[in-house]
């Protein structure tokens, strides 16, 4: 098996191909972000070094075409003989840093994941009859160049619209057009690299709060360790309920709208909504032309994405004593901090940095409240 951590690299227009052994070769950094929410991004730091007949090769380096702005890039990492994927995105920028030393310096490449793409072009277009999971998959699959695949989660509530009463409009770009319906059900719309090589999936859904969480993360424990830092913090101020009154447009009648608690999957054993309940922020619903139903959905979409980040974690991990890259957007169990902080947490972003001899994980982690909901994690 091939132990310790290893990196293959591609780039290319449209179609990345394995870049030259002397490329990996100058590659210093690497460094990866991954959000829940917004496009995620990378960093890689080449560097060159030598005397004066090197400044040629370096030169060469920096004017390579695989090195051009909107190249695609896919960025594999071997950990202990396993694959993980953590970009496929786009070169947006080339910072070029020459050295103290003749014929060294250091060009580093960013960019952003394939939803990059997805946010070039403003458009205006009418999606007749067509319902916020049907425009979804409409969006999605415009983008087959990218190997797109959707995984698009229909809400509780569906309304599709009626040409002959309403037609729903986009007047941004695919992205932001896709992120804005998300967020009227308090889902969230992101682009991961795979299942397959040069293909991408498209989630559009609520955040995943259930299934098999990550292995532990551990503090406090000794050889079993594998957290460098961790800090807590607990904003009393994040959580709201929402009540109001909406006419509905179908009937005419007017409805009292109200929430009362978050509907998501409880990761947390006391709850912020439940403990400390007179203390929670009132809002208004002040939206209108809704039925009765889209009304309620939607203030308790404002009320479930209040809740999500009342409790956050923040800290390093170390690979190498973790065993694994730590994935974003799902959970993960946390063992050794306390009763109160203990337990699961969603995970909505970790950056990734990658060096010679080293690589280090920054996360953070959320959920509604203190106190864990199992008695052990899995580790």
């Amino acid at each position: 098996m091939l132990q310790g951590i290893h990196v293959q690299l591609m780039i290319g227009p449209t179609i990345p191909a394995p870049v030259p052994g002397p490329i990996i070769d100058a590659l210093e950094r690497i460094e990866v972000t991954h959000r829940d929410q917004g496009r995620s991004g990378f960093s890689l730091a080449f560097r060159v070094e030598g005397n004066a007949p090197a400044g040629v090769a370096a030169a060469a380096l920096a004017a390579s075409p695989l090195f051009s702005v909107f190249n695609r890039i896919i960025l594999t990492i071997i950990i202990n003989g396993m694959p993980h994927a953590p970009m496929d995105g786009i070169i947006t920028s080339q910072d070029l840093e020459p050295g103290g030393q003749p014929g060294s310096l250091l060009l580093t490449l960013t960019g952003e994941d394939i939803s990059l793409m997805l946010d070039r072009e403003e458009k205006s277009v009418e999606h007749p009859g067509l319902d916020e999971t049907l425009i979804a998959y409409r969006i999605i699959g415009s983008y087959p160049e990218y190997g797109l695949i959707p995984a698009v989660f229909p809400p509780v509530f569906i309304d599709p619209p009626l040409p002959t009463e309403r037609i729903p409009v986009q007047q941004t770009t695919d992205l932001r057009y896709l992120q804005a319906l998300a967020a009227r059900h308090a889902y969230v719309c992101y682009i991961t690299p795979g299942p397959a090589p040069f293909t991408n999936t498209c989630y559009w859904g609520p955040p995943i709060r259930a299934g098999i969480p990550q292995p532990a993360l551990s503090v406090n424990m000794g050889t079993h360790s594998n957290v460098d830092s961790i800090s807590f913090q607990h904003n009393a101020l994040e959580a709201e309920m929402v009540s109001g009154r909406v006419q509905d447009r179908t009937t005419n009648q007017v409805f009292p709208v109200q929430t009362f608690a978050s509907t998501r999957i409880p990761l947390a054993s006391l709850p912020d909504w439940a403990i400390h309940r007179r203390h929670i922020r009132s809002t208004r619903l002040r939206q209108q032309g809704l039925n009765f139903p889209q009304a309620m959905a939607r203030a308790q979409a404002e009320t479930d994405r209040s809740m999500d980040r009342v409790v956050t974690a923040s800290g390093e991990v170390d690979t190498v004593r973790y065993g694994s890259l730590l994935s974003p957007r799902g959970l993960v169990g946390l063992r050794g901090a306390g009763a109160l902080h203990d337990g699961l947490y969603y995970v909505s972003q970790v950056t990734h940095t990658i060096t010679r001899g080293s690589c280090k994980q920054r996360f953070l982690l959320a959920r509604e409240g203190l106190g864990t909901t199992i008695p052990v994690v899995r580790t």
